[in-house]
């Protein structure tokens, strides 16, 4: 179950946001901001996920089409980034929203299915090639299933 965030540390406290029909909860300690879309400069070779680099607070920023990531329908620019912090480097995931900042009650958050359950193996061996911590975050990230969700309090986060 999920709470408001004041009711538990915040080593548990997610930020939740959907990706099309896909809600998905990523810990909150790996989360700098929540922003509008900045510019996206492609880069060739780079998996279809990788949408190519963002200068995000002055800095080149590796940017990831979540929705791509996971096998769904996309648009070509999510309306919000999130920017994740990968210890000393930093990367964007694509979301259409940002739903709001919750804990997850630590009972739930083992039964909650991986972020990256569906993802293929295949995937996962060229994220991690590319950068294990992005990897790391990402599967610490978990999906939230509608009925969780409708099961919240909805206040302010």
């Amino acid at each position: 179950m999920l709470r408001g965030h004041m009711d538990r540390p915040s080593t548990e406290m997610n930020v939740v946001c959907a990706v099309g029909a896909t809600l998905c909860a990523v810990p909150l300690a790996s989360v700098l901001e929540t922003m509008r879309p900045l510019p996206i400069e492609p880069l060739a070779g780079m998996p279809p996920f990788v949408l190519g680099v963002s200068i995000v607070r002055g800095a080149a920023t590796p940017v990831v089409s979540t929705a791509e990531l996971l096998g769904l329908d996309s648009s070509p620019q999510a309306p919000r980034f999130v920017l994740l912090s990968l210890h000393e480097r930093r990367a964007v995931m694509t979301v259409d929203a940002v739903l709001g900042v919750r804990v997850l009650d630590p009972g739930a958050i083992g039964r909650l299915p991986p972020l990256l359950e569906e993802v293929g193996a295949g995937v996962l061996e060229r994220l991690g090639t590319l950068d294990g911590r992005l990897l790391a975050v990402l599967r610490a990230a978990k999906v939230v299933p509608p009925e969780v969700w409708e099961s919240l309090p909805h206040g302010r986060a």
